[in-house]
């Protein structure tokens, strides 16, 4: 149990950097593999609905674009906060970190109202032009219409839930996740089949579970037990602080932006040349990304306030030990990641279908979209490192860089190109890989570990 206790004070300069940082991440990424049930159950059930589950699977993934920008402005505000508060609490400045919170929170509510708002007034001619077609827009519109109702309970939950883990919280945060998940994995089959709802019924169990874990965070956050909390004094918006927070998150943001467009990219391309039934499959593709990357978010996520805090405390010998934890852990993890992908590819689709013709095109779809997964370790250690100490710019540089750069001119290019067709969308992912993550973690080995580095050796 003391493993995972924090102190008081939850001094991250003190102890091994191994288990400050494993302290952090073993509750994140248990929460990260809850998250993944949350957000897949709904595909899981959906993708085996009997007769219409694979136009409903193919419906609810044209919907992911606009479910990517609304995490998009959740992160901008979230973990564009949470990384400046924890730096602050290592220069021992924990009012200013109080003060970046309450700014965070304020302009969480304001984003989830007006993102609403907005994404209702549009939604119809976007899930058009990002792919839908006329038989899975209405599968799309009716996930999308519901969903929406519950985007301030969820830009809140999660982003504030960050500031949870930055003040050495990590099982509250992973509280915060299962409570949400477990909710909505009992209410999906209860709504889906038992009252017959389908897509709605999954939509209504989402927002169901986020407004419950939205609640959480914020009894947390104005209790006595946390050490940074709401102050209705404080919510007043800074344009100060408002720009600090939005300069650093705009790396989390563009990274899901980009996202958003690349997936756009490609359902449209996939819509082009093979049609829904591969635009279901880049469902079921984003899906498995989803499961297995989530060991690397919560090494990640658990080592960024960690070396925040140590940045900020200018111990720059444990800056640079955790560093080599987070990079050689996410390389290990990946490659293992890579082969299990290569081998058994229909292991992990048959979790989301049992459509024999989704199945007759999965094994080539998962090999060549994941031939090279274990290169984006380098990409996802460098940019958290880069968000951890303060970096934003070379942060959304390289999010820009790999995904508008790169993979959306692949996208578009190569299926043209020597008669790839639909093979060529799917190889734009590891292309970029290559390209992107190897440039990415090349310039933070040369410009922020060897400086850190060459700073502690002259010490001695």
């Amino acid at each position: 149990m003391s493993f995972f206790r924090s102190d008081s004070s939850n001094d991250f300069s003190k102890g091994s950097m191994w288990s400050n940082i494993m302290r952090q991440a073993i509750p994140l990424t248990i929460a990260q593999l809850i998250n993944v049930l949350y957000n897949i159950v709904d595909r899981m059930y959906i993708g085996h609905i009997p007769g219409t589950g694979t136009m409903a699977l193919t419906g609810l993934g044209i919907s992911f674009p606009i479910l990517m920008i609304i995490t998009a402005f959740t992160n901008l505000f979230g973990r564009g906060g949470a990384p400046l508060a924890s730096i602050l609490r290592g220069e021992g400045k924990v009012g200013q970190a109080q003060k970046i919170m309450n700014n965070s929170f304020t302009l969480l509510i304001m984003a989830g109202i007006i993102t609403e708002i907005l994404a209702f007034l549009i939604k119809k001619p976007v899930l058009y032009a990002f792919g839908a077609s006329d038989a899975t827009y209405p599968y799309a519109d009716a996930y999308l219409s519901i969903y929406l109702l519950g985007t301030p309970f969820s830009m809140v939950g999660l982003g504030m839930n960050n500031f949870i883990n930055v003040q050495g919280f990590p099982t509250i945060g992973m509280a915060t996740v299962a409570i949400g998940a477990l909710l909505n994995i009992v209410l999906d089959p209860l709504f889906i089949f038992v009252f017959g709802m389908g897509v709605k019924g999954a939509a209504l169990a989402t927002i169901l579970s986020q407004a419950v874990s939205c609640v959480w965070v914020l009894c947390f956050l104005c209790g006595k037990k946390a050490i940074l909390h709401i102050d209705r004094r404080q919510m007043r918006v800074d344009p100060k602080i408002a720009g600090r927070i939005i300069a650093l998150g705009t790396s989390d943001f563009t990274a899901q932006l980009t996202n958003s467009v690349v997936q756009i990219v490609y359902n449209s391309t996939l819509s082009a040349f093979g049609g829904d039934i591969y635009v279901g499959m880049m469902t079921i593709l984003n899906s498995i990304r989803e499961v297995i990357f989530m060991p690397i978010s919560g090494l990640n996520g658990g080592g960024q306030p960690v070396l925040g805090y140590n940045y900020g405390a200018e111990k720059n010998s444990r800056v640079c030990q955790g560093i080599r934890i987070m990079a050689g852990g996410s390389i290990v993890y990946c490659t293992a990641a890579w082969a299990l992908l290569m081998i058994f590819p229909l292991f992990f689709v048959r979790i989301f279908t049992s459509d024999p013709a989704l199945l007759k095109i999965a094994g080539r779809c998962v090999r060549l979209y994941y031939m090279g997964v274990f290169l984006m370790s380098l990409q996802m250690s460098a940019q958290s490192i880069y968000v951890s100490l303060g970096k934003a710019k070379k942060a959304i540089f390289f999010s820009l860089f790999r995904k508008v750069i790169l993979v959306v001119p692949l996208a578009l290019i190569l299926p043209h190109l020597f008669g790839l067709g639909i093979d060529g969308v799917f190889l734009s992912e590891p292309i970029s890989d290559l390209i992107g993550g190897g440039t990415s973690f090349t310039v933070m080995m040369l410009t922020v570990y060897r400086p850190l580095k060459k700073s502690e050796n002259a010490k001695i």
